[in-house]
């Protein structure tokens, strides 16, 4: 017989660990990180919920190692399918991936051009490619990772583009998108501070305004153009504090993928189901704020075994969690400072909620939002007020991908980037330099 299912009870015979808890709870909307799920029982190896606390962890700032550039030289070859995925959404294996237009886009016939035949797409880059490529840029006394792809055209009429990463991610997130939108555009991916192959500071308060600093200061002093920010999760929502700044004049425009709703769960506290954690995210951070406790909790789930269960949770591809993808999130989370960046992230304060910040811009914005992710679903609230925008905001397009997680251009690039290059192509033409 089964018992009543509620929030502290489980079905006996459903599975228990990291499945069950992204089952009961998949309206975490952290969106600030890849928000892991673990419970201290599955940790130590006790399969239970009701019997052992939930604990709801984030992903170390896991990085991916940076690499080079020999992708150019492959522009005509075709895509390959099995390159490493980081989509931090749990797509269900049953669904066939397709498009949703919930507000569409005229395409005319002058945005054919970026169109790419499946012959014509060149190879996604490889991870040490991009490490090659990839550069320094001092900033505030730290140094940031960044990466510089131009456009194989160099047509100086069309923006820059500047791609952020989400929580646990790095430039090499973008691996699957960098070189088809080089093709038209000059390319940039930064390393946010506390993450990838960018400082982690000791004793560092880390928050969303610093990171949209960040961002700003990157287009104007590096860029040096027109940009429009490409963001995913936490690095959406950094980007629409940089666009937001009443003083910038450099953003032309704004891609966001499944926008976070704040740096951690605690922005999120309109829905019940927040409010019913919040004690319970009150522990967490006091259990991470003790050093031995999060070292403990970071170092288990940095484990190999553990950590591949992780992804495999979150990925719609089960064949693209390999031991390549295992080990370039491994390897950068063992870097000094990365606990203290992970804790610092996880407790701080959730920052400016979107909600705020979008009726501030009037810039044109492309939203993304893959319908199965865990993290920011479509129907939570964050989820529900982008839904909302196109019918309030003339600025907004929105397409809901179906089938696809938190990350799409990583999870589905093919899908995002039949949205995002024909919305690119129909932005104004800039002017060249930023004044």
């Amino acid at each position: 017989m089964k018992r009543k299912r509620n929030l502290y009870q489980i079905e006996e015979d459903r599975p228990t660990g990291r499945e069950e808890l992204c089952r009961y709870f998949p309206y975490f909307n952290s969106n600030s990180s890849q928000f892991v799920c673990l419970f201290i029982g599955r940790i130590f190896r006790r399969p239970v919920l009701g019997k052992a606390m939930v604990v709801a962890v984030r992903a170390s700032p896991l990085v991916f190692l940076p690499s080079s550039p020999f992708a150019a030289s492959r522009n005509l070859k075709k895509q390959c399918n099995t390159i490493i995925n980081f989509n931090i959404g749990l797509q269900s294996s049953h669904s066939k991936p397709s498009c949703i237009t919930i507000s569409s886009i005229k395409c005319s016939a002058s945005s054919t051009s970026t169109i790419i035949s499946k012959e014509e797409e060149p190879l996604p880059l490889e991870v040490n490619e991009i490490k090659t490529m990839c550069k320094t840029w001092v900033w505030r006394g730290y140094n940031i990772n960044y990466l510089s792809y131009q456009a194989r055209n160099n047509n100086t009429s069309r923006p820059s583009l500047l791609l952020v990463h989400g929580f646990g991610a790095s430039v090499a997130h973008w691996r699957k998108n960098i070189a088809i939108l080089a093709q038209d555009y000059a390319v940039y991916a930064i390393d946010l501070l506390g993450f990838g192959a960018s400082d982690k500071p000791e004793g560092f308060a880390y928050n969303m305004e610093t990171w949209a600093q960040l961002i700003l200061d990157f287009v104007n002093e590096t860029i040096q153009r027109p940009t429009v920010l490409v963001g995913n999760s936490v690095g959406s929502l950094a980007c629409v504090i940089a666009a937001a700044d009443p003083s910038q004049t450099s953003i032309q425009g704004l891609v966001l993928l499944n926008c976070a709703g704040g740096m951690n769960n605690k922005a999120i506290v309109d829905d019940w189901r927040i409010k019913l954690l919040l004690p319970l995210l009150w522990l967490v951070d006091f259990l991470l704020n003790q050093k031995p406790i999060a070292s403990a909790i970071f170092n288990r789930v940095k484990q190999r075994e553990n950590l591949k269960n992780i992804l495999l949770s979150v990925y719609g591809n089960k064949e693209s969690v390999d031991e390549d993808l295992v080990d370039i999130i491994r390897t950068p989370a063992d870097a000094e400072g990365a606990l203290d960046a992970f804790v610092s992230i996880v407790t701080g304060p959730p920052g400016p909620n979107p909600v705020q910040l979008i009726p501030k811009v009037t810039l044109p914005i492309l939203v993304l939002w893959g319908d199965q992710d865990p993290f920011t679903p479509i129907d939570g609230p964050v989820g529900r007020y982008f839904s909302s925008l196109p019918s309030q905001k003339p600025n907004v397009s929105l397409f809901l991908l179906e089938g696809v997680g938190h990350c799409p251009h990583d999870d589905r690039p093919d899908l995002v980037h039949e949205k995002l290059l024909p919305w690119l192509n129909h932005l104004p033409v800039t002017e060249n330099v930023v004044t």
